[in-house]
């Protein structure tokens, strides 16, 4: 296909963002032609999305941008059945009052990426119709079961279903796949169908592990006599060396605060390996892109600075642009200058522990720098773990009041990048 006409595509192919599209050079006609809906869906199985979430998010950002409406569709319905895809064992059912909870928290995460209209509007946005947030609970909890079984599962091969990945490898590897969890891409597709009817929806966007159910969609939608719709997904993202997007020794990278802080969430982007700074700018950044060919060009120690940008600018959409300057501040003062910043990741300890005298190693544990006291021990041989900047040399050692910086706090530190302090009440 030659370069896309419409907006929207151009930039996601100028981005990096299409991995696999059903009907591109349509999709496009369609998106020149006049303002799409789109929806990416998402289950409320937490009360936050994390970073390997982020690409669809983007995706909807830009789909705004270039003068669109996306839906941001949350799964309190789907939710209740447990999406089998990528999964090896089957997912916690939660009650309706937890799935609830995590819908509302959720939505805080799409506002600062996308523009409700009910409010102040993430920054950059508004070219677009104002966002809409649906629950597919609204029209599958009332499903009667035959008539849906009669209108819509009719549709449906089992014989297909057994093909698709989801369910060929829980059934390869001998892991339980539940009638429930089996009728998720049945629900999935209806989804589509769904809101096509309510909101003229087109186009279904998710990552690429998607790509069967969304698929399903775009059938059922053509077996029940609507239109022509669409799929688009985006690529899976590893790191440059091979590694899975956003996972951590500490865990997932969540994206609400009380869960990853903007600090701890500035810094896993500042740690992102040299051959995906560009990519990353391209894909989780709104910067334009000549600047970040420029940043992209950057040699030896100079690339350091482009990580600071991607992690500002990253930091910055998610939990805002004061968040993230102080996040880069803290990150200075601790690494450029030695300074105790105030605002590092901390950890509660009782007083009466320190007074007794807390064992190094269990510090480490508690305050989650290590996984546990073998690891602390193994990391104190390698000379990687440091007490108020001063390497821990006796596994033995114990910390104790006197171990108190002047601001009433011990620093923790495990090689040159993770800091917590410990706090003492």
């Amino acid at each position: 296909m030659t370069a896309p006409k419409s907006d929207f595509l151009r930039v996601l192919t100028e981005r990096g963002y299409i991995h696999q599209c059903s009907d591109l050079q349509g999709l496009d006609e369609k998106a020149s032609a006049g303002q799409l809906t789109a929806y990416v869906g998402y289950d409320c199985t937490g009360p936050s999305l994390h970073v390997g979430h982020l690409l669809s998010i983007m995706m909807l950002h830009w789909f705004q941008q270039t003068g669109h409406r996306p839906i941001a569709l949350m799964g309190g319905g789907t939710t209740r059945v447990g999406d089998p895809s990528g999964k090896d064992e089957s997912r916690k059912l939660l009650t309706l009052e937890q799935i609830e909870e995590n819908k509302q928290s959720l939505r805080t995460v799409f506002s600062r990426f996308i523009d409700f209209g009910d409010g102040e509007a993430p920054s950059g946005t508004g070219r677009g119709a104002p966002a809409i947030m649906v629950d597919n609970a609204e029209w599958l909890a009332p499903l009667n079961y035959i008539d849906f079984l009669r209108d819509v599962g009719r549709h449906f091969s089992v014989n297909r279903m057994l093909s698709f990945d989801s369910v060929r490898t829980r059934l390869e590897r001998e892991h339980e796949l539940s009638f429930l969890e089996f009728n998720y891409m049945i629900l999935q597709a209806y989804d589509f169908v769904e809101l096509n009817r309510r909101y003229g929806c087109l186009l279904q966007m998710g990552g690429s592990d998607q790509w069967g159910n969304i698929i399903n969609g775009i059938e059922l939608c053509r077996r029940m006599g609507g239109p022509q719709l669409y799929a688009l997904t985006c690529p899976l993202i590893t790191t440059a060396s091979g590694a899975k997007m956003g996972k951590t020794a500490s865990g997932a990278v969540w994206l609400k605060a009380e869960m990853r802080s903007p600090y701890e969430y500035w810094q896993f982007w500042r740690n992102t390996e040299d051959a995906d700074v560009e990519r990353f700018l391209k894909l989780f950044t709104v910067l334009p892109l000549d600047e970040i060919a420029r940043l992209a060009k950057l040699g030896g120690s100079e690339i350091n600075e482009a990580k600071k940008i991607l992690a500002t600018e990253a930091t910055a959409l998610l939990h805002g642009r004061e968040a993230a300057a102080q996040a880069a501040e803290t990150a200075r003062k601790t690494f450029e200058e030695g300074a105790l910043a105030a605002d590092l990741p901390s950890a509660e300890v009782a007083k009466a522990e320190l007074e007794a005298g807390l064992g190094v190693l269990t510090a480490f544990v508690r305050a989650g720098l290590v996984a546990s006291t073998s690891e602390a021990r193994r990391q104190v041989k390698g000379g990687g773990l440091r007490v108020n900047d001063a390497v821990v040399t006796d596994e033995r050692a114990v910390l104790t009041p006197a171990d108190l910086t002047g601001d009433g706090v011990i620093k923790l530190s495990f090689g040159r990048k993770k800091h917590v302090l410990l706090r003492f009440s």
